[in-house]
């Protein structure tokens, strides 16, 4: 079995598979070095010696650059790597072209909804546009477990700290965000549940729902009835009668809208389980589906791979203006762009955000980057969708729920329990965490480097997804673990 691996030709660096202690002769591409230090297993040695302030390279591109002379065979991190990232930048459009691989249509078993868009499930969401109802609705959701059964498949109260006491943008980005799922194609029915003196209410939210099946969606103001739990139940039990007629159908696969996240990276990411997930986003493009890349922070240093794909002068504008308005974002804060990656992404052999950014973009395949939406945007159209939103996990998984993705991949080297409000599903970057934490991972990416190959697995994956569209339960899902998180942007009153 291989001890490293060296991504691309350009590489003064190479990734150890497993530890390998100090002493340890090393064969990379036939030619064999000793390494001078210990190297944990994802992290990183030197190739050939690095002068001092000279760029490093890794996946053919620079990730940082050397803060001492660094010899052949020598442990590369933090302790010798700085970032070269610097704040706001000006680009300019070389597009290198993509082309679509070929692929055969293939359906999944999912529920036809109005306005033309597919579910994956058919839950019963409960919605509360304040945080002071929300021990109202996790009652409610308690409560509404008698409604179980049948075609309502799950009950789900989506709580969360936000609508009241905001301004602006801010608040405005509650509405929508709390407008798009109470309209999104996994609920075949919706409790919108608010207070009455809060300023995003039930009013503030149906507005901003825009055009929606009335018969889906129900409305409550607490402070308008008597007793609010009686009220909610008898609300939640006319959603689950309208309910009981759904059944899945087949649906073809460009219906599906799949949200690509990864969180808990480690230094195997980038080599296994994202560009699994990157061929798998390919597949599905190719069928006429589409896919949502987000965490714009975890772009900064791989942004201009990003628009060199970008399929139209005003689609590459879009994408620097996505890049540069989130730079500003942090500058504003008074907060430097590179203050990433977290200890857990060090800890694992990530040593500053252009290595993070150049493994996490792996996750976009490699076909054209069709559109750019905003924070509380929708996909519009199929293809490559690139989206605003922090690198935070439940923050970047909501918003690409939001967005209209009826599912998630979350790809991760360190493991992590959570869901979002869409099935979730774990992808394990290596072997060792999938076999640890079997009742958290889903897909075990780290196979890659025993031997199987990048399009067959990405070819299990769109089966797993396929799967999981038709019914198969993630395993978010059996842990019971789904909720929600609203990007805080602005003052609280």
């Amino acid at each position: 079995m291989k001890q490293a691996i060296r991504i691309h030709p350009a590489d003064t660096v190479a990734v150890a598979l497993a530890a390998l202690p100090a002493g340890t002769p090393v064969d990379v591409e036939g030619e064999t070095m000793v390494l001078t230090g210990d190297v944990p297993a994802g992290h990183k040695f030197a190739l050939r010696d690095v002068a001092a302030g000279e760029a490093v390279r890794k996946y053919g591109q620079p990730i940082g650059a050397a803060t001492e002379p660094i010899a052949a065979g020598a442990h590369v991190h933090t302790h010798n790597l700085r970032t070269l990232l610097t704040g706001e930048l000006a680009y300019a459009y070389r597009p290198e072209g993509a082309a679509l691989p070929a692929a055969t249509p293939r359906t999944f078993m999912g529920y036809a909804r109005a306005h033309g868009r597919a579910g994956v499930r058919n839950e019963l969401w409960i919605i509360p546009t304040v945080g002071c109802v929300n021990d109202v609705a996790s009652e409610l959701e308690r409560r509404a477990g008698v409604l179980l059964g049948g075609a309502v498949e799950r009950v789900r109260a989506f709580v969360h700290p936000y609508g009241c006491s905001q301004m602006g943008e801010d608040q405005e980005h509650t509405r929508a965000i709390l407008a798009n799922l109470a309209t999104h194609p996994n609920a075949g029915g919706v409790l919108v549940l608010g207070l009455g003196c809060e300023n995003s209410g039930v009013t503030e939210i149906k507005q901003c729902m825009g055009d929606f099946d009335r018969a889906r969606v129900r409305f409550l103001v607490a402070q308008d009835v008597a007793d609010e739990l009686a009220e909610g139940m008898a609300l939640l039990g006319e959603l689950a009668a309208h309910m009981a007629t759904d059944s899945r159908v087949p649906v073809p696969a460009s219906e599906l809208v799949v949200g690509m996240k990864c969180g808990g990276s480690d230094g195997f990411s980038g080599l296994t389980a994202n560009p699994v997930i990157g061929r798998f986003s390919d597949r599905l493009i190719a069928m006429g589906g589409s896919t949502i890349l987000t965490e714009v922070p975890e772009m900064f240093g791989a942004e201009e791979l990003l628009m060199a794909r970008c399929e139209s002068e005003a689609v590459f504008a879009d994408t620097v203006s996505l890049i540069n308005d989130f730079k500003h974002y942090f500058e504003a804060h008074g907060q430097t762009v590179y203050e990433n990656p977290s200890p857990g992404n060090k800890a694992g052999g990530i040593s500053t955000l252009e290595d993070k950014a150049l493994g996490c973009t792996q996750k976009s395949g490699s076909v054209p980057v069709a559109a750019v939406i905003p924070y509380t945007g929708r996909v519009t159209r199929a293809g490559l969708t690139l989206q605003s939103a922090p690198g935070n996990d439940l923050v970047a998984t909501t918003a690409v729920a939001a967005a209209g993705a009826q599912l998630v991949l979350f790809s991760t080297g360190r493991g992590t329990p959570f869901g979002g409000p869409v099935p979730t599903l774990k992808i394990a970057s290596n072997t060792a965490l999938a076999q640890k934490k079997p009742g958290w991972i889903d897909f075990d990416a780290g196979r890659l480097l025993a031997g199987n190959t990048l399009d067959g697995m990405a070819d299990e994956l769109l089966s797993l997804v396929l799967a999981t569209a038709s019914g198969q339960p993630a395993q978010n899902e059996l842990n019971g673990y789904q909720g929600i998180a609203i990007f805080k942007t602005g003052v609280t009153l």
